[in-house]
């Protein structure tokens, strides 16, 4: 819409009149801030409580770091040692009590394949290691 700003110049007014493009901006930003706070959704957890008559063990076993390199070369406790040996050694482990048994700390090259990974977790999931845990290659 143009109008005449002077009676006697019959030149069109370009400016936009931008009144109309604010009262709805404003509309819209009460209608936000109304809304927002009620979209957010409140999820209910119930977080397994620790039971005050169990002990924590007193001493913990070492913990067993297991280190695969790119070329998909195994390390246990930064001694090297074949797939079938990792198994028999977590077989020993997985047999004992779950408070005695120590955590398979696995620490994986970027480079690694991905399917000597998986036949690990294969191995110490099937001989019942229960803690399984994965570390930085710096730790």
């Amino acid at each position: 819409m143009a109008f005449s700003s002077n009676a006697g110049s019959g030149s069109a007014m370009s400016e936009i009149n931008v009144t109309p493009l604010v009262d709805v901006m404003l509309v819209l930003l009460i209608i936000f801030m109304i809304t927002a706070p009620q979209l957010t959704h409140h999820i209910n957890i119930d977080l397994p409580q620790p039971n005050p008559n169990t002990k924590p063990p007193e001493n913990p076993p070492e913990p067993l770091r297991l280190t695969i390199q790119a070329d998909g070369s195994l390390y246990l406790n930064d001694v090297p040692i074949s797939e079938a040996g990792l198994k028999l050694q977590l077989e020993v482990y997985g047999s004992r009590e779950l408070d005695k048994q120590p955590e398979l700390q696995i620490a994986a090259n970027d480079n690694a394949q991905y399917d000597v990974m998986a036949h690990v977790l294969a191995d110490a999931k099937s001989v019942g290691m229960q803690k399984i845990g994965f570390r930085d290659m710096d730790q």
